[in-house]
């Protein structure tokens, strides 16, 4: 340890040593609180449990925004890439979304050594057995060697709480697949701190070694051709000695499921855990296991199965989009049913994993919990799936706990308006979630402004105010933006064929380098300055639409109005027509509906209105 720390008082405990957990335990830590992160096993750090990738869509947003205010997802991620693509590039840049195939076993050693290297972060190997608490004050955590003392704790206990494994019918006690469970917690947290707390699902697929896989049968996806990072501040920033921050590419491989392999899980359809009725618990739709993809799209004849490297030092490969809780002898069957893994090798089984969340409605915006305004929740126990939901959450909850702890008593808090971070959270709060909350690029209505190759223009000066961006790179940052602002300006001063140069970016499609006498500037305030011309008529509705969307209280829904509107999702349909909300700001807090669906209820309802008048 770097720091002294005395042996049982701390200002911060973090209970969980997962993606939210560490970066909990970094912000509080680097903003001077003294910190104690509890872990099940200090070598499981940061571990990916499931696939072995960083980022994707709307995903990526959320690991640019952490990394723009001081986080270290987009840092740990650059140095562990393998392979890095920026998905969406056939669509406009605000849905582009960068995605990082990992070395996982150097992602997770990385962020154990930027853990063990942070001063004022101790962290120590055992598990919390309880919540301590006086009035409505927490002041301790128990562990088997006895309480820890603090001023605010983050529960960030990821699939642990009560979690058990199901291969088919057989259940096993566990976090994930290697690690105990924790039993106690959800007893403390239900019956003496009175949180309301339910039941989720995810799941995994199996893993197969590379000796047995054909990879000639197989397409070929390898990393783009130009070089790309999450981080913007990954040059500037220390990187672990023995893993420097340079990607490299390792190839994944595309095949698909066969006729056979979907005649093999209806035939065994009623052994799944889902199916058989051993899981008592709500999966996500969006990532579903692969028995509900045969289910629910019994026309489709195939599916897509990618084939992922684990990493440089392994032989695993990841199937991604094969999550499944069949029995390990069904799921032999349906590998080898699939082009190019006819012979495969099974190293891991693939399983469903079923645990305690508490509803997140019953947490602020700073991620406190409402009647416990020193325990703050982040990640998995909040209802969200993935890695980078749940460390933009770590990263929040380890602000405002660490903000408390110093009594401070304005949490930071983001609008929806402001990052991606902000949609998660307003969503987590306020909507109801029944099942695995995935972020998307239709849940944010700002998406035009939030996108990930600003974030650090949108975010950075925020995390340099709390302290987390230091001086440097806020100086960079800061260098850009003057930079950007000079160049619109001379845009605007020069004129050809009678028309302005930013109104000719912004007007007819002229890209920054169609301009052979404008000045030089670096790549990143040239792409700023071509986004933003191409975006400004659309940037402006939007602001306009926002503001629209602030009166939504006001827009009222006849009892008679039919949701049958093109551009509407059956889902959504249906919920509304269900939940019949009077008015659209109602609408709006349905669950899954999205603010593209609520801006064509307006169009429609304006109809309605002209018809019911005319």
């Amino acid at each position: 340890m770097s720091t002294n720390l005395r042996h049982s008082e701390y200002d911060v405990i973090v209970i969980g040593g997962g993606h939210a957990g560490c970066e909990a335990a970094l912000a509080a830590s680097r903003l001077g609180r003294r910190v104690l992160l509890l872990t099940l096993n200090p070598d499981h750090t940061a571990q990916m449990s499931c696939n072995p990738a960083v980022g994707g869509i709307a995903k990526g947003q959320l690991v640019c925004e952490i990394d723009a205010l001081g986080g270290e997802m987009g840092v740990n991620a650059d140095a562990a890439t393998i392979q890095f693509r920026m998905l969406n590039r056939s669509k406009g840049p605000a849905v582009w979304s960068p995605r990082a195939q990992c070395d996982k076993m150097v992602y997770q050693y990385r962020m154990k050594w930027v853990l063990e290297h942070q001063p004022n972060l101790a962290i120590q190997q055992a598990h919390a057995t309880h919540i301590h608490t006086t009035g409505d004050r927490i002041y301790a955590v128990g562990t088997p060697f006895g309480q820890r003392y603090a001023k605010a704790v983050v529960l960030a206990t990821g699939t642990f709480l009560q979690g058990n494994l199901h291969y088919g019918d057989v259940v096993l006690e566990g976090g994930r697949a290697g690690d105990s469970a924790c039993n106690t917690l959800t007893h403390n947290l239900r019956n003496e701190l009175n949180l309301r707390v339910g039941r989720l699902k995810t799941g995994t697929p199996p893993r197969v070694l590379a000796k047995s896989i054909d990879f000639n049968s197989l397409q070929r996806q390898s990393s783009d051709s130009e070089s790309r990072r999450f981080s913007f501040r990954s040059p500037s920033v220390k990187s672990c000695r023995l893993f420097p921050a340079e990607p490299r590419n390792l190839p994944c491989y595309l095949t698909t499921s066969t006729k056979q392999t979907a005649e093999i899980v209806n035939d065994n359809l009623h052994t799944s855990a889902m199916y058989g009725g051993h899981i008592d618990a709500t999966g996500t739709r969006y990532c579903p296991s692969f028995e509900d993809k045969i289910v629910r799209f019994p026309q489709r004849d195939n599916h897509q199965i990618y084939l992922e490297p684990e990493g440089t030092a392994t032989d695993e490969y990841y199937v991604n989009g094969l999550s499944t809780s069949l029995p390990p002898t069904v799921q032999e069957k349906l590998l080898h049913s699939i082009p190019g893994l006819e012979r495969a090798e099974t190293s891991r089984y693939g399983y469903a994993i079923a645990y305690d969340f508490v509803y997140p409605y019953q947490l602020n915006k700073s991620l406190a919990v409402h009647t416990c305004p020193n325990l703050f929740l982040a990640g998995q126990i909040n209802g969200t799936s993935g890695y980078e939901e749940a460390a933009a959450q770590g990263l929040i909850a380890g602000i405002n706990a660490a903000r408390y702890a110093n009594n401070e008593h304005d949490a930071f808090v983001l609008q929806r308006d402001q990052a991606y971070i902000g949609v998660l959270i307003d969503d987590l709060t306020t909507k109801e979630i029944t099942e695995p909350y995935r972020m998307f690029t239709s849940r944010a209505e700002n998406r035009l402004t939030l996108r990930q190759d600003n974030a650090d223009r949108r975010l950075m000066p925020l995390g340099h105010t709390l302290g987390l961006i230091p001086k440097e790179e806020y100086s960079n940052l800061c260098e850009t933006e003057r930079i950007i602002a000079e160049t619109k300006e001379f845009l605007a001063g020069k004129t050809s064929q009678g028309t302005n140069l930013w109104d000719l970016m912004c007007r007819y499609g002229y890209t920054y380098s169609d301009f052979a006498d404008a000045p030089q500037i670096p790549p990143k305030a040239m792409e700023q300055l071509n986004i933003e011309a191409h975006y400004q008529a659309y940037i402006q509705r939007e602001r306009k639409r926002a503001a629209q969307l602030q009166s939504l209280q006001t827009w009222k829904i006849p009892s008679d109005f039919n949701y049958d509107i093109p551009g509407i999702r059956t889902e959504t349909q249906q919920k509304l027509q269900k939940k019949k909300p009077d008015t659209l700001a109602q609408a709006a807090a349905i669950d899954a509906v999205t603010p593209a669906e609520i801006s064509l209820l307006q169009v429609y309802l304006t109809r309605h209105a002209k018809q019911k008048t005319s």
